[in-house]
């Protein structure tokens, strides 16, 4: 896996599946997008997208369309 190490992987895989940011989560470890480029498409700290995926924070409701276009673009990288 690029950039997760297992321990993140896991917490991915175990947090609620219900949760805007666990759903990019499992996407992003799915396809081996860097935590970096996640941050820098939704221009957040790396620290906020953990916590996203892992379900220990939830994205601020401003940020759920960018997040939803994003994930509707099949995780694009953005310029």
């Amino acid at each position: 896996m690029y950039g997760y190490s297992i321990k993140v992987a896991e917490a991915v895989r175990n947090a609620d599946e219900s949760l805007l940011g666990v759903q990019l989560g499992r996407k992003c470890v799915e396809r081996n997008i860097p935590i970096m480029d996640v941050a820098r498409t939704l221009k957040v700290s790396r620290q906020t997208i953990y916590s996203w995926f892992t379900g220990l924070t939830h994205p601020h409701p401003h940020r759920k369309e960018a997040i939803l276009a994003w994930m509707r673009s099949d995780l694009k990288a953005s310029d």
